[in-house]
């Protein structure tokens, strides 16, 4: 028995020397890190459609894993199998199969960060991404601010998420003082339009936003610059005489009410001073070059402010 007892011994103690090797290897293989001196940070894609083995194969044909049946084993014991989202992702050959894996079965994909000012327009958010946004009636409905997108994304998704943040801005609350005043959104998110385009500080919008729908309510001309530079691109203040004369729906000097649009993308606080203007005996108001803006009661006191601050 002696005998026999001492090979049993000898087998088991051999299986669990065999099973901490191969423990080892695969705690080696799978959770530490390689050189970092050495890593190679690369775009890895993930495809719709792509299974377990597939991604396993070409993370190890990019040389980011040594061993596609590590990733293999790692996603199955985790029971994430089938969990591995598609995208893009950055990942170095200094991260271990167990960091990769992680980061695919989260979908932590590679982003980029944009800001979109207050006041862009649809043509220059395009310039900005690099990219065509589909869709009609964009303009002024797309919501400045700070946005992520994943590396890839398209312009129909740029719009599906500028739009949806527009929608959450727009409080109940604000919808239903716009009901209230008999007012629409499109109408006053045009009117914002103006606003974020001609003046910057809260005071100055609230006051423009009076003075613009006493003159509509009025039937006067609301004859705003913006809408001149909207309509010819140019990037300068100053409008010719013969450009409000320009035959467009967008011109305010040309045709009463508001223009057919917005004229850019406004932000909250345009949006706010549309909804809730501010009176005043103020009927007139002009930008001077350093950015004061000068209001007039009359006629006659617009004229002298414009030939003392536009000369």
């Amino acid at each position: 028995m002696g005998f026999y007892s001492n090979i049993k011994k000898g087998t088991i103690i051999w299986f669990l020397f065999f099973v901490s090797c191969f423990s080892f290897l695969i705690w080696q293989g799978m959770y530490l890190p390689k050189d970092i001196d050495m890593a190679e940070e690369k775009l890895f894609s993930v495809k719709k459609g792509q299974g377990l083995f597939q991604i396993a194969e070409n993370l190890e044909k990019e040389g980011l894993i040594k061993n596609k049946y590590f990733f293999v084993f790692y996603a199955f014991i985790q029971g994430k199998a089938k969990k591995l989202q598609a995208g893009e992702y950055e990942l170095n050959s200094a991260m271990s199969i167990a960091e990769i894996a992680e980061k695919i079965i989260s979908g932590d994909i590679t982003k980029i960060v944009v800001t979109i000012p207050e006041g862009f327009t649809v043509k220059q958010i395009e310039e900005r991404l690099g990219l065509k946004l589909p869709g009609e009636n964009l303009e002024g409905f797309l919501f400045p601010d700070t946005y992520q997108f994943s590396i890839n994304v398209t312009g129909e998704e740029v719009v599906k998420k500028m739009r949806e943040n527009f929608e959450r801005k727009l409080s109940a609350e604000l919808r239903e003082e716009i009901e209230r005043q008999g007012k629409t959104i499109f109408e006053i998110v045009t009117m914002a339009s103006l606003i974020e385009k001609e003046v910057k500080t809260k005071e100055d919008r609230e006051l423009v936003s009076g003075i613009l729908w006493k003159r509509l309510e009025a039937g006067i001309p609301l004859q705003v610059d913006a809408t001149i530079t909207y309509i010819t691109g140019k990037k300068t203040t100053k409008i010719s005489i013969a450009e409000t004369q320009i035959d467009s729906p967008y011109n305010t000097y040309k045709y009463q009410g508001l223009p057919i649009g917005p004229i850019c993308n406004p932000g909250l606080a345009s949006i706010l001073a549309a909804v809730y203007p501010k009176n005043s005996e103020y009927w007139y108001y002009l930008s001077t070059p350093e950015g004061k803006t000068i209001f007039s009661k009359t006629l006659q006191e617009h004229n002298i402010a414009k030939a003392r601050y536009l000369r």
